[in-house]
């Protein structure tokens, strides 16, 4: 992100810098030959005032040509406001043209016509030059403003990507400080499981071994913080059944029960990805599923299937879904339907969806309850 902003910063610049280059070369350019211009109608009406012999008159032509090649629009107009002549106008018509007319209108808002005694007034505007000049600088403005821009954008990006830095190096630091007392939980189970006990502490054993795994999957997750995600051969299938079943040991029976189905096809769902990042995304969308069943309980379906194209991943449940006002917003970090929720779980796992697996996620339109889609390219 950042090396991007610092691109675009870079290529700006150099576009402001070169337009202003350019700009400043065809000014300059354009002022040498006017100025070429006009030296040459000051000898030419010198030389026809200075010798009375000669007919002025080419030396006035000259100046209409030198108005002519100057760009300047020029409209004029009789005592009852009907055109004489013209010259650079947008039209090429005839001097009664009606068009003239509301030419010779706008170019006063320009410049304020000047009253030629016994023939009529003169309307004139800007020429080339001067217009570029009003509109040149304004464009550099705006230039400026998108350096500007993309100056505090790579700022701000990198000040987020410290923060992440920060984040990331405490994630994994406590993950590695997790370590020892889960290795001393897991000797404290083995060293039960060598004990005579009854089927209850059996069935419990077995449990907390499996949270302990959990345990040591969701330290092994926040080692993964910051780095790249692997790309290796992983069936999606797999996953889900394994997540699956974690959640239905735990998940309420009795009151209010809560009953997850899982639906795979025959085969599998292989594709290339992170097995660990996977888990963690399914398991965020299983646990919003379940946590918007409590208190009424009701059914999750966990499908997964494989096409030629792509691997999908759906979980639903029939709770009360998603209010249509807020579905645009359930993926933003921070946001949460819930009193004491995060608004973390979804934003996590679209990042792992779209930034680690280049896949989508989505909300999909049901009558009831919630359905998240998840497409993987195969």
């Amino acid at each position: 992100m950042r090396q991007r902003a610092t691109v675009v910063i870079a290529v700006v610049v150099a576009l402001v810098l070169g337009s202003y280059v350019l700009y400043t070369q065809r000014v300059v350019s354009s002022l040498r030959r006017e100025a070429e211009r006009e030296g040459r109608i000051y000898a030419r009406v010198y030389r026809a005032i200075s010798d009375t012999t000669n007919d002025p008159t080419p030396a006035l032509f000259d100046i209409l040509e030198h108005i002519r090649e100057s760009g300047v629009p020029v409209v004029i107009t009789d005592v009852r406001g009907r055109p004489t002549a013209s010259v650079n106008t947008p039209y090429d018509a005839e001097p009664d043209d009606k068009r003239l007319i509301e030419f010779a209108a706008r170019l006063d808002f320009e410049n304020e016509p000047i009253i030629l005694p016994g023939a009529g007034v003169l309307h004139f505007g800007f020429t080339p030059l001067v217009k570029e000049l009003r509109v040149v600088p304004l464009l550099q403005a705006a230039f400026l403003a998108l350096i500007l821009l993309a100056a505090v954008y790579a700022f701000r990006t990198r000040a987020h990507a410290d923060r992440e830095r920060v984040w990331a190096g405490m994630a994994r630091e406590s993950a590695h400080q997790l370590g020892t007392p889960l290795s001393s939980l897991t000797g404290w189970i083995e060293l039960l499981r060598e004990q005579e006990v009854d089927e209850m502490t059996g069935r419990a054993l077995d449990h907390m071994e499996g949270d302990l795994m959990r345990l040591e999957r969701v330290a092994h997750r926040f080692e993964r913080i910051g780095r790249p995600p692997k790309r290796e051969t992983v069936d999606l299938a797999e996953i889900a059944e394994r997540v699956s079943n974690y959640f239905r040991a735990r998940v309420p029976s009795l009151a209010h029960s809560v009953v997850i189905d899982t639906r795979f096809e025959e085969g599998g769902a292989p594709m290339q990805g992170d097995a660990v990042l996977l888990e963690w995304a399914l398991e965020s969308l299983l646990k919003n599923a379940i946590d918007a069943l409590a208190g009424r309980g009701g059914r999750v379906q966990v499908t997964v299937e494989k096409t030629p194209e792509a691997v999908r991943l759906a979980v639903a449940d029939d709770g009360p879904g998603v209010p249509r006002e807020l579905r645009r917003k359930v993926f933003d970090a921070g946001f949460s339907t819930k009193q004491h929720g995060w608004g973390l779980g979804l934003a996590l796992t679209r990042r792992i969806v779209r930034e680690s697996h280049n896949g989508s996620i989505v909300l999909l339109p049901t009558d009831r309850g919630a359905t998240f889609q998840i497409i993987f390219p195969a």
